[in-house]
């Protein structure tokens, strides 16, 4: 009686060979990009000695400064907020179009489609730069380029909680003969509550630290100070400006996991 011995493994034959060749033609898309980019090391040993040279020009920051910067830094957070807010006004309607159970037709659903893609295919600073043009330099520019970028975002994962809701509970109420106002606010809107509130404090947590770069193209916030700071070459201030920064990202993470905490 012969003995056979078997080995597990994770995954077929079959199913190795292509992950096997799903990472070649990943290495061969990183080589053939490295080598069309043409990007090389120049002087790479100068590199410790520059970063040296920058963190001590950096260093101690400009305490002084920070006085100039609490103006900015409220603007910024204004804009994050007033942007987060309009996204979320404009999502709700582009999500009801994009999600398949509840969009009228074909067209519609391809219409929230291509605004999901649009906005999302878009960078925020491209957006800034636009509404700049349009509105001019200021927060108004930035807050509606911010809402623009996040209307994707907000709609795209809004839509997708839609079509996985209980819709017996939405002909349950039109069967009871509400209009399509009373069947979204409570036959749809409770059903994705939670998801809602927990996007739109993970969306407000990543339009904070996207509003402190916009005012590079004059979209107001604490980023104008930053581009004026980095062209002075006032480096003890832009020191200074980075750690608020970085106070308030931290400070909006902190925010953003206790609401999420809340709403599960």
């Amino acid at each position: 009686m012969s003995s056979e011995t078997r080995e597990w493994r994770r995954f077929d034959r079959r199913r190795r060979l292509g992950r096997s060749l799903g990472w070649l033609v990943a290495l061969v898309v990183f080589v053939g990009s490295w080598q069309f980019l043409d990007m090389r090391l120049v002087a790479a040993e100068t590199v410790p000695r520059e970063v040296n040279d920058l963190l001590s020009r950096m260093y101690p920051p400009d305490v002084a400064y920070a006085g100039e910067v609490v103006a900015p830094l409220i603007e910024t957070l204004h804009i994050a907020a007033l942007g987060t807010a309009g996204a979320l006004v404009l999502a709700v309607p582009v999500a009801l179009l994009a999600a398949e159970n509840t969009t009228p037709n074909r067209a519609t659903y391809w219409l929230g489609k291509v605004i999901v893609t649009v906005s999302r295919s878009v960078n925020t600073i491209v957006w800034a730069l636009i509404f700049v043009v349009v509105f001019g330099a200021g927060p108004l520019a930035g807050a509606v380029a911010i809402a623009f970028r996040s209307v994707g975002f907000l709609g795209k994962l809004l839509g997708e909680e839609i079509e996985e809701i209980d819709f017996g509970q939405v002909e349950a109420v039109e069967a009871a003969g509400a209009s399509p106002v009373q069947t979204l606010l409570y036959g749809i809107l409770p059903q994705v509550k939670p998801a809602l509130v927990g996007l739109s404090v993970y969306r407000w947590d990543i339009n904070v630290r996207d509003s402190t770069i916009l005012g590079f193209v004059g979209a107001g916030g604490i980023g104008v100070q930053l581009f004026r700071a980095v062209n002075a070459f006032a480096w003890g201030s832009v020191a200074t400006i980075l750690l608020v920064i970085l106070g308030v990202v931290i400070a909006s993470e902190v925010i953003s996991a206790c609401a999420r905490g809340l709403v599960r």
